[in-house]
């Protein structure tokens, strides 16, 4: 007799419906869209500020009709506007070198005011000038308080001429009067400024007013002050004022070449005044301060507009930096599916 082992029950379909939905939904997950999730913000540093744009003097020579330079700083400072750098050539440079050792304006006026320019004269007749010109070394010494060029409290150049090649020197370091007394070292007024082997004149010769000099000190815009003597429109019949016409012109077209390449031109109206006329200083500190207010709204302009323009290209790198440094999106979305899908790991993302 053969018995029949029992068997056990058929499993219900009802539980393997479950399990077939949930297989079908992880399968179905492979090829639905993924839910991406957004890319987290990338955190920029703001830009630092922009620092402010340095501001340069370029002084221009022109004897006793410097004493305007004294004027249009005096007012550039009462007007917020204080220079980084300083150039000067010839009486510029003199000016330039008090307001570059730390005096202010109104000092150098007082000082300006109360000398007495007969103790500047050392007289030496047959040695290449009427003024040797130690004087005046030893004088702007002493106000400066012995500080040579490159120890000043703003950067300072003074600009001279070769005598030997005719080459523009700036000089920025070294003793100060010395460098002032080669940049001021007139031609048959003043003798050549013998400085190692080399002589030296005037500034003028070659920059009647010294922007490039003052740009070569990092200056971002450059202000120039141009006291120098204009042709009158008068012919002069005698010989020296013939040779001095001829001089104001030539001066004229080597200036306007350099003054173009400044940001804001002061002109003091001081052609009247004489390049020995010391007793006009007031009238000249007086034209200097009225010029410089004149001129007051150019300058801040071009301030605001380099300032602008920093603004702007601090603007457009910090962009560029972002933009480099923005993660790719790898996340390929996250859900319950997604997690339960043994399959999804190997299918790349993208």
């Amino acid at each position: 007799m053969i018995r029949m082992r029992p068997t056990s029950p058929a499993p219900s379909p009802f539980w393997l419906a479950p399990l077939l939905l949930l297989l079908l939904a992880a399968c179905a997950g492979r090829d639905a869209p993924r839910a991406e999730m957004p890319p987290a913000p990338v955190p920029v540093a703001p830009a630092a500020p922009a620092p402010p744009p340095r501001i340069g003097l370029a002084l221009g020579g022109g004897a006793a009709k410097g004493f305007a330079h004294i004027g249009a700083i005096k007012m550039l400072e009462a007007n917020g506007i204080r220079a980084d750098v300083v150039a000067g050539t010839s009486a510029g440079s003199v000016v330039g070198a008090l307001y570059a050792s730390g005096m202010d304006p109104f000092r150098i006026q007082e000082r300006a005011v109360a000398l007495d320019e007969s103790t500047l004269r050392d007289v030496r007749l047959f040695s290449g000038g009427l003024v040797q010109g130690q004087a005046l070394q030893d004088y702007v010494n002493a106000e400066v308080g012995r500080l040579p060029i490159e120890r000043m409290k703003k950067p300072f150049a003074a600009v001279a001429t070769r005598l030997d090649t005719g080459d523009r020197v700036v000089f920025v370091r070294g003793n100060t009067g010395q460098a002032v007394r080669a940049s001021s070292s007139v031609p048959g007024v003043f003798e050549p400024t013998r400085i190692g082997e080399r002589s030296y004149v005037d500034g003028g010769v070659v920059s009647p007013v010294p922007v490039d000099a003052a740009r070569q000190l990092g200056a971002d815009i450059v202000i120039a002050i141009d006291i120098s003597s204009k042709a009158g429109g008068s012919t002069p019949t005698g010989m020296a004022g013939i040779v001095n016409q001829s001089i104001t012109i030539m001066g004229q077209t080597l200036g306007r070449q350099e003054l173009a390449r400044a940001d804001v031109v002061i002109r003091p109206q001081v052609n009247e005044i004489g390049p020995v006329s010391f007793e006009q200083r007031n009238a000249a500190i007086l034209e200097g301060e009225r010029a410089a207010v004149a001129a007051l709204p150019q300058i801040r302009a071009r301030i605001t507009a380099v300032e602008q323009a920093r603004r702007d290209g601090e603007a457009r790198r910090a962009a560029a930096r972002a933009a480099e440094i923005a993660p790719v999106d790898i996340d390929c979305g996250d859900s319950w599916v997604r997690r339960l899908n043994p399959f999804a790991k190997d299918k790349p993302c993208g």
